[in-house]
């Protein structure tokens, strides 16, 4: 039985997956916070333990399982609720795990805190308790605001999707397209600002299809930007097929709206993306890139691609290879092919190897690893502005430019949360380093970040 003496109720929160989780785990942390618990690190002893979990692939409900085992062997009295992505797609299998105590799914997820027992009656259950249904298909708002110890938060701002990729569980887990109400989007990003964060990152499934009555998300976007002391508005995935001109004309002039465009690609042959039931040709995507580059002068411009999808063959695979290496991609993320329950991909013919599908996303992470190189060096002896993030790193201060340049710095004055200029001075693999620029007045930040119990341990999402 859990202990109700004399403390304050712990809780420890666990994502994994996308940036919308970790957008999620941090409301729920303020959730929690507001109905009385205090949130403890990764790894320390806790009463209430919620795992934020994914079912992209199927290594994340691996890790799902595994990361409560290893809770409960330091809290074995913990109690265990599992939400996301994965509590909605794979109920049947949670309910056999040992130990877990609720299963939330996405519909509820933002009510956990609500649902939870009262602590005085807090105890391990001896099958879940399972708060479970379909997913309301109309737009939304949330309570409360996200906490973060991060210079950038996260704003979610849309849910769902219905493109129906072969390959994705998406639809099934969170759900048709809808969209946070406007005003609602807009205040919690004002509290984000008022607590210090000076960027922030809209996130969502499909956020190119942000409406919420007539405003779409080049007029979300234009709302934030009048909010005072938000220096930034970062984009984060995007689909090739949502990206009006408009807004490309927009992040071109644009004095907050950050230079960078992740956009998926997953393949880069033509017979593979109709089996994937993408809706875009390898022509479409190169002509949807080329506007994008034309407009935005050094825009940084990133992808995903999927390795192994069923049928990818060596020619399609050279294909992609193809792509990749004439398309000017900025970087790559990688992701092996996950046969999953329920998608129409699991039917197709001719699978690919485990091993030939490490081999090739090994191949595709190089190629990935010269085009970050190639796209850092374009900045060597040039000013750009880097907000500056986490306390020092052996003796350097990271951070990041609007157009997704990872800077480091040696300083010996405090840099954290402070939008400085810089001069690129030289490069390593994964980011350049450089002087801050002495002709430029030091600028510290109108307010700190608020230092909130903003514990909230993440595996780095894929968006």
């Amino acid at each position: 039985m859990i202990s109700h003496d004399f403390h304050q109720p712990r809780v420890m929160l666990y994502t994994l997956g996308c940036r919308l989780n970790q957008a999620e785990t941090a409301l729920l942390n303020n959730g929690f916070q507001r109905v009385g618990f205090a949130p403890v690190e990764f790894g320390q002893e806790t009463d209430v333990f919620v795992i934020n979990s994914c079912t992209v692939t199927e290594g994340a409900e691996v890790e799902c399982r595994r990361i409560v085992r290893q809770v409960l062997r330091h809290s074995p009295e913990a109690f265990v609720a599992v939400t996301g992505c994965y509590a909605q797609t794979g109920l049947d299998v949670l309910r056999s795990i040992e130990g877990i105590d609720l299963i939330v799914g996405n519909q509820f997820k933002m009510q956990l805190p609500d649902i939870l027992p009262p602590f005085s009656r807090l105890k391990k259950q001896p099958v879940p308790m399972v708060h479970h249904g379909r997913i309301d298909p109309e737009n939304f708002f949330i309570d409360g605001v996200g906490t973060y110890s991060t210079t950038r938060a996260n704003l979610k701002i849309q849910d769902g999707c219905q493109f129906m990729c072969s390959f994705c569980l998406i639809p099934f887990a969170r759900g048709r397209e809808r969209s946070r109400f406007l005003e609602d989007a807009v205040r919690e990003a004002e509290e984000l600002v008022e607590g210090g964060h000076r960027e922030l990152v809209l996130t969502g499934v499909n956020i190119g299809q942000y409406r919420d009555g007539a405003a779409d998300l080049l007029v979300l976007i234009q709302r934030l930007e009048a909010i005072k002391g938000l220096e930034r508005i970062r984009i984060s995935s995007i689909e090739p097929t949502t990206v009006p001109e408009s807004l490309l004309d927009y992040m071109s002039s644009s004095s907050k709206l950050c230079r960078y465009l992740h956009v998926p690609l997953q393949s880069g042959d033509d017979r593979i993306l109709q089996a994937m039931n993408r809706r875009y040709s390898v022509r479409d995507y190169q002509e949807a890139m080329d506007a994008a580059l034309q407009r935005i002068p050094d825009v940084c411009f990133g992808t995903d691609v999927l390795v192994g999808f069923p049928g990818e063959g060596p020619r399609e695979f050279a294909n992609t290879q193809a792509v990749v290496r004439n398309f000017p991609f900025a970087y790559l993320h990688v992701f092996s092919y996950s046969p999953r329950p329920g998608t129409a991909a699991l039917k197709l013919p001719h699978p690919v190897s485990p091993a030939l599908i490490k081999e090739r996303s090994r191949a595709l992470r190089e190629a990935s690893d010269q085009k970050r190189m190639v796209f850092q060096q374009r900045f060597l002896g040039r000013r750009v502005s880097v907000l500056f993030e986490s306390a020092e790193v052996e003796g350097y201060w990271p951070g990041l430019t609007d157009n997704f340049l990872r800077v480091a710095v040696r300083s010996p004055r405090r840099l954290h949360n402070t939008i400085q200029s810089v001069v690129v001075t030289g490069m390593m693999s994964d980011k350049v380093l450089g002087l801050l620029d002495p002709s430029s007045e030091f600028l510290m930040p109108e307010q700190d970040l608020v230092s909130a119990s903003s514990l909230v341990p993440a595996i780095e999402g894929i968006y």
